[in-house]
């Protein structure tokens, strides 16, 4: 079976509202790729919304959503941060972060009625999002002396591959990017030609 090589992420932010019995919840997604993006995107919000009485998030990173966590802030354990991780992944996107801000009215909601503030803001923010789907892709880079090139240019253009970080000398260098389900098949096709060193650099 064919692995799954892409992933959806946001394109643009998008924002959420819910309104119940006084209580406002003001709910913002926002692209993130490491740990820090989220520290960042959580003292923006926490600066903008200073007066609000709870900050509850999840994050999710990474092509294989190995990276995840969720946060109640205050909220009655697993009515706040668990429904907004669930609505991250029923929307199926990741390196994605949504943060629900909660103004309280006064009225105290019960841990059913929080679960669905909680959800539907931020549902509503990814609903607004734009979410694009992206590959996973792997980049090699080559080295060869300076009469293969046309060689390894004919490989370059038969696979559509577009030379990155090029270096043109007697000794050539450059990089290329595939997507990884292609990648060990034209892998083998440098590895194929002799005088060419393929090295794997990094999936991104």
């Amino acid at each position: 079976m064919m692995f799954d090589d892409t992933y959806k992420m946001l394109d643009a932010p998008g924002e959420g509202l819910y309104k119940e019995k006084g209580s406002k919840f003001i709910a913002t997604a926002f692209t993130v790729t490491s740990e820090d993006d989220v520290k960042k995107a959580l003292t923006e919000v926490k600066k903008k919304y200073f007066d609000a009485r709870h900050h509850c998030y999840a994050y999710m990173i990474g092509p294989d959503k190995q990276c995840f966590r969720s946060s109640d802030d205050g909220e009655p354990s697993g009515t706040a941060g668990k429904p907004i991780l669930n609505q991250i992944l029923s929307k199926d996107v990741t390196n994605v972060c949504v943060i629900v801000v909660r103004y309280f009215g006064g009225i105290k909601l019960g841990v059913s009625g929080l679960i669905n503030a909680y959800k539907t803001a931020a549902r509503e923010a990814l609903d607004n999002a734009l979410i694009v789907e992206k590959t996973v892709n792997e980049i090699y880079s080559l080295q060869y002396p300076y009469p293969l090139m046309n060689e390894v240019m004919r490989v370059m253009k038969e696979a559509s591959l577009e030379p990155l970080n090029t270096r043109f000398e007697m000794d050539c260098y450059l990089e290329f990017s595939t997507r990884k389900s292609e990648a060990d098949k034209i892998v083998s096709k440098f590895k194929n030609l002799f005088g060419v060193t393929v090295t794997y650099l990094k999936t991104q």
